[in-house]
């Protein structure tokens, strides 16, 4: 009984135990299931579509770039992705043919893409930006391969992928501007930075299931949703315009050996839409990331140490990036007078029985201030506003300066735009650096005042310089400058528009219009006269500041010259600021070395603007003429239709009849010019040797075009004669040419007016 009770008890306790393992482990089984399907229901669900889905992005087309005229500056164009699925390889012929073949096609290496072909993966990108062109015979090549019974190959083992590329029309045009793309197609400067979310759009997405082989199932399971090309930009921004200004402001840049590069502004004066922004040297957009300039190139590469190199590259770039419109700051020097004068006529402290006297320098504020020396050392004598404005004055407008006072002057910096950002729509704006932030009474001192009233030691931008200038232009109105006048979906629907804004208004449309007055008269007779153009109403205002730099010290020897106008004086459409930093030529001075740039660029983008020429009686007596057709007429006739164009003759040949003449019918020539006229076939190649006209006053010139036998054609500024010479000629000397052809010389005035 002992024994049978025992062993009831161990088969108990056995049932017990086994109770026990069975409804614990089917306790943890079932646990573990409602662990999973209720906390990690959701999770797992996800994992097990990935598991069964193949997610593929379609990119969206980023939007294009349009100047103020329609023409395209900035697209995206189609190119592909080369994509490897090594998981549908079957033996290593398939894989060096693939390899072998790619290799070739798409000048890559056979044993990088050899290994590539062993991994373990549907989804391997061999090769990006690849063009339409060698897609098609990447697939073409694949379909050999399936073709071919011994290779065998499938189909799915490459495919392609649309993407896009960046394309700049035209290269270097606006590059500050525009700006360029990273490789992932994300805007990194300029325009294509600013307005990147924009630009970008939206990409879709591909969704296709996969079975457990991982291979895609039939379209059935297929999803799709369209990517959203990214919005268009028309830019105020006019290609033609732009293209001028590049190609007088590289000129300016060669001839005057400037060291520091240059830039140049063109706004509507009314609503402050950009027309033009060059900065030279400028860059390649479709290859921003290769220095331009050569000279930088070779002393990036001739630095041995690997990570100094490095640097230097990285400085350099960053360098020729960098918009020196809206990112440099520099002493705006004579320029500024223009404001100061704005002030005290606006405060009525000025009018035209006030007079400065000058006597080669000015101590201010009773002294206070030391002596300040004028560019004249003689000094101008007693002038008025108006003649100080054209001599340039530094003690005259020290004394506009004192009657201002600190705060005053203050108020008028603030209110020109200077103490703010101008809040463009183009990145890397930087900010003003005055000598106090407050401005108020005492925080400046008597000499900051004195020096101010004649731009020197604040800087400011050349943008806010420009925006200033308009406003001095417009009847007083600061605007907001802008370069994007319209964004525009890829269906052509407007989504905004850019509407001029006034930010305030500075001084009275009075005091505007006496302004524009005496910034004409500077162009005609005062500092400025080397932007004067014939025929056109320009007023114009010359700085040379000195170039204050932490990197060498206190730059005494370093330049800004600038030259900023308006154009028509006498209802103001445009103001152009051109900004040459450092020239290190025969000259620094703005009137000399901006002056002609300013005259170059506004002489072809007047008539480009539709801008009528309207000559004063003494311009119209020194138009240059055409000359008429005389070939074919008798020698009596021939000479009076001559005489009746108001030009001379000179017979050549014993001839009854014009067989020949130079210059040739239609071309130009200057009133009171001569026309040499051939009466036989063998005396037609009479020539004559071209001199040297540099440096040559008018006078100096037509002499020695007359004993040359030549006629000379007059561009540039001429309005005082005896200060003008030669800076250069269409034919070159030393060139042989036919007697009376025509030259054509620039004249400049040769002033140091600052």
């Amino acid at each position: 009984m002992a024994k049978r009770g025992a062993a009831a008890k161990l088969w108990r306790r056995s049932i017990i135990i086994l109770l026990v393992i069975l409804i614990g482990g089917f306790g943890t089984v079932a646990g573990r299931l409602f662990y999973l399907q209720v906390f990690q229901a959701e999770e797992l669900q996800k994992k097990a579509v990935s598991q069964q889905l193949i997610d593929t992005t379609i990119s969206a087309k980023r939007g294009s770039i349009y100047d103020s005229t329609g023409q395209v500056l900035a697209q995206s164009v189609s190119v592909w992705q080369i994509i490897l699925a090594p998981v549908y390889f079957s033996d290593d012929i398939q894989r060096e043919y693939v390899a072998e073949g790619l290799a070739e096609l798409l000048d890559l290496e056979y044993d990088s893409l050899l290994e590539k072909t062993y991994e373990d993966s549907y989804y391997v990108v061999i090769k990006r930006d690849v063009t339409t062109e060698v897609r098609d015979s990447v697939l073409e090549f694949i379909q050999e391969g399936t073709a071919d019974e011994e290779i065998n190959l499938s189909s799915q083992v490459i495919t392609t992928k649309e993407d896009y590329e960046r394309y700049y029309t035209y290269s270097t045009l606006a590059a500050d501007v525009i700006g360029f793309t990273g490789s992932d197609g994300q805007g990194l400067s300029g325009i294509e930075y600013q307005y990147d979310s924009y630009l970008t759009g939206t990409s879709g997405r591909l969704i296709t299931a996969k079975n457990a082989a991982g291979t895609e199932m039939s379209f059935q399971y297929e999803q799709k949703i369209d990517a959203v090309d990214g919005y268009d930009l028309i830019l105020t921004i006019d290609s033609t315009i732009q293209s001028i200004m590049e190609k007088y402001l590289k000129q300016a840049i060669e001839e005057n050996d400037v060291a520091n590069r240059g830039c140049a502004i063109m706004v509507d004066v009314n609503t402050g839409a950009i027309l033009g922004l060059a900065v030279e040297g400028s860059f390649d957009l479709n290859d921003p990331f290769t220095i331009a300039d050569e000279d930088v190139q070779a002393e990036v590469d001739a630095i041995e140490d690997d990570t100094e190199r490095a640097e230097a590259e990285y400085e350099a770039l960053a360098a020729q990036w960098r918009n020196k419109a809206v990112s440099d700051t520099y002493y705006p020097g004579s320029v500024f007078k223009v404001v100061t004068a704005s002030a005290v006529l606006n405060e009525g402290l000025v009018d035209d029985d006030t007079r400065f006297t000058c006597t080669g320098s000015y101590s201010a504020f009773d002294g206070t201030v030391e002596s300040i020396h004028c560019h004249d050392t003689n000094g101008h004598g007693t002038q008025t506003l108006t003649e100080a404005l054209k001599n340039s004055c530094n003690p005259a407008f020290i004394q506009m300066g004192e009657l201002l006072g600190a705060t005053t002057f203050y108020q008028y910096y603030v209110a020109f735009g200077f103490s703010e950002k101008t809040g463009i729509d183009l990145p890397g704006e930087t900010s003003d650096i005055f000598f106090d932030e407050d401005g108020v009474e005492g925080s400046m001192s008597n000499t900051d005042v004195a020096v101010a009233s004649f731009g020197q030691n604040f800087a400011i931008t050349p943008m806010q310089m420009v925006m200033a200038f308009a406003a001095v232009a417009n009847g007083g109105y600061l605007m907001q400058p802008y370069v994007v006048s319209q964004i525009v979906d890829s269906d052509g629907n407007v989504i905004s528009t850019t509407e001029p804004t006034v930010k305030r208004q500075v001084i009275s449309e009075e005091v505007s219009a006496q302004l524009c007055e005496m910034l004409e008269e500077n162009a005609i007779d005062g500092g400025a006269t080397n932007g004067y153009i014939a025929g056109y109403r320009i007023g114009g205002k010359t700085g040379t500041s000195e170039a204050k730099r932490d990197s060498n010290g206190d730059g005494e020897d370093d330049y800004i010259a600038s030259y900023c106008g308006i154009a028509p004086a006498d209802d103001a459409q445009v103001a152009l600021l051109v900004f040459l930093d450092t020239p290190t030529g025969d000259s620094y001075y703005g009137s000399a070395v901006a002056g002609p740039c300013f005259r170059n660029i506004m002489s072809e983008v007047l008539p480009y603007l539709g801008v009528e020429k309207q000559y004063t009686e003494e311009e119209l007596e020194n138009l240059d003429t055409t000359a008429g057709d005389y070939v074919d007429y008798s020698v009596e006739d021939a000479e009076t239709l001559v005489y009746n164009d108001g030009l001379s003759s000179v017979i050549v040949g014993d001839g009854d009849t014009v067989v020949a003449q130079n210059p040739a019918s239609g071309e130009t020539i200057p009133k009171d010019g001569t026309v040499i006229l051939y009466t036989d076939s063998e005396n037609t190649e009479e020539t004559t040797t071209v001199p040297d006209f540099t440096d040559c006053t008018l006078s100096e010139a037509n002499a020695l075009a007359a004993s040359y036998n030549l006629n000379i054609c007059i561009t540039g500024s001429l309005k005082a004669e005896s200060t003008a010479y030669v800076v250069s000629q269409d034919i070159e000397a030393d060139t042989t040419v036919e007697k009376y052809t025509v030259v054509t010389l620039t004249f400049n005035q040769d002033n140091q007016i600052q």
